[in-house]
């Protein structure tokens, strides 16, 4: 999403503000237009964002210590004498507290993605990339490691200062430490992530012995470098230039979604001044053009430019503003969420939080309530037993002694709850009908917790009850677990009589 409106708007009391023309990329003589001169320096230059305090900065620690919190304890957390999250790519199991998820349950996971994408859309039509400035990976884990560059570099100046200096024993020191700090939270990082899919404590025991196997070792150092590099060099370019959320973007906001906003109409004309003039009267807007919202930025962003696609909506600039603001003695909200719209027509606060439910973000309600509610009331009524039925093709019907026709069949059954089920098996479906298992009773069949056992079984119908072909039949199975819990699953097959 470009820029949408002038980066100076000087006042216009018989008319609207002028409107924003886009640059030609190319000149005519040839080279670079200065919009891409500008873009490729920016690539090139290191950002270095200013430490900030306010609202909005205290609620991005606290989501930062949140997420975190749930990253790296909940591994850690047991359920039913396992780890209560394991997803066990071994043994195809995942499991999530007290469910457990098999390759058949893909569809959950389906579900699953397409409510993320219109929590996504829901979410970036109503507030923007607010999920970048405070919950994703990327911006959580730069966060972290800018905090730790913060206490052992200094602050901007410093860091600035520091890295244009000629390297002597105190840069090392400094630069060597933040690096071996950087590095240890990678790797702890990269632990847990795998820890997520091998039990994590038999991992921790086997990172000291030196007994993990080659491929954890690959991985959780792969992760390790991918969160020191992306969150210790690459940073914002991940969010401007890779992270394909801020492409698509654009098509999903519009002038009345509640994101950062700086109000060009009370800011402009811009400039310096000294706190005891009347800057109304001298014709100036409440902005002092300091600049500081640039350089708290982690992007690296000029706000005041208008609305950019690489903003993340994390509010530090909020916070700047508003510090300025009450410095100036000046009303706060000169940068503030609110809507393109709004700064426009004048709007209140309210009225713009009333714009937010408009036809495109219920329509997006709707929808993924609909889905939400169809995905709770399938999982909370999902049998805990499943059987698939396999029929015996080397033997597809024979005649026995004692005047039988005998079908083998092979049941597979998954029990996917966490307690023993005994099972008891049934046909039904032709006359006199019976079946048995190798153990003789098909009755009392023992099925372990969170397990699949393949279960033959007879099926036998007298001679001349059935004539000769296919006929359809039911295999029925009904499980009672130790806690008295009830399963019963019946699956169709067909019952072959020779001529």
């Amino acid at each position: 999403m470009s820029s949408q409106e002038p980066t100076v708007r000087p006042r216009n009391e018989d008319g609207p503000a002028p409107q924003w023309q886009p640059q030609p990329i190319a000149r005519p003589g040839g080279g670079s237009s200065p919009i891409v001169e500008k873009a490729l320096a920016d690539v090139r230059s290191k950002i270095y964002p200013r430490s900030v305090t306010g609202f909005f900065a205290r609620w991005r620690v606290a989501l930062v210590i949140f997420t975190q919190l749930i990253f790296y304890g909940l591994p850690w957390l047991q359920w039913n004498d396992r780890q209560a999250v394991l997803f066990d790519l071994g043994a195809r199991k995942f499991y999530i507290f007290g469910m457990v998820l098999w390759p058949q349950d893909i569809i959950y996971l389906t579900v699953l993605l397409v409510l993320s994408a219109f929590a996504l859309f829901l979410f970036t039509a109503m507030a923007g990339r607010l999920f970048c400035g405070y919950a994703c990976p990327q911006t959580v884990y730069t966060e972290i490691f800018m905090w730790v560059e913060r206490k052992i570099e200094g602050d901007r100046l410093a860091r600035i200062r520091l890295d244009e200096s000629p390297w002597n024993f105190r840069k090392f020191r400094l630069k060597a430490a933040k690096h071996t700090l950087w590095i240890l939270i990678a790797l702890w990082t990269g632990f847990t992530f795998i820890g997520y899919f091998a039990p994590i404590r038999e991992l921790f025991i086997g990172v000291f012995a030196g007994t993990l196997g080659f491929w954890q070792w690959f991985w959780m150092f792969f992760y390790g470098f991918a969160t020191w590099g992306n969150a210790g060099f690459m940073r914002e370019q991940v969010c401007k230039y890779m992270c394909p959320y801020a492409r698509f973007q654009s098509v999903m906001v519009d002038q009345d979604t509640f994101v950062v906003t700086y109000d060009y109409v009370r800011g402009e004309p811009r400039g310096g001044r000294s706190r005891r003039i009347d800057h109304k009267e001298a014709g100036m807007g409440d902005c002092v053009d300091c600049s500081l919202c640039v350089q708290v930025c982690p992007t690296g962003i000029d706000i005041r430019e208008g609305m950019q696609y690489m903003c993340i909506g994390c509010g530090a600039c909020v916070d700047a503003c508003d510090t300025v603001m009450d410095k100036m003695d000046y009303p706060r909200g000169l940068i503030r969420y609110t809507s393109g719209n709004a700064i426009k027509e004048g709007l209140s606060q309210q009225q713009v939080r009333k714009r937010i439910f408009r036809p495109r973000t219920l329509v997006y309600m709707a929808i993924l309530g609909i889905i939400f509610i169809a995905f709770a009331v399938s999982l909370v009524t999902r049998t805990t037993l499943r059987m698939d039925i396999i029929r015996d093709r080397g033997a597809l019907g024979r005649e026995v002694p004692g005047g039988m026709i005998e079908n083998v069949y092979r049941l597979q059954i998954m029990n996917t709850a966490e307690e023993a089920l005994t099972l008891s098996v049934s046909a039904d479906g032709l006359p006199n009908i019976e079946i048995t298992t190798p153990e003789g009773s098909a009755s009392a069949v023992q099925i372990q917790p969170a397990s699949n056992r393949l279960l033959p079984v007879v099926v036998r119908v007298p001679v001349g009850e059935a004539g000769p072909g296919l006929h359809d039949i039911e295999i029925r199975a009904a499980a009672k677990s130790e806690g008295g819990r009830e399963a019963v699953v019946v699956e169709r097959s067909s019952f072959y009589v020779p001529n």
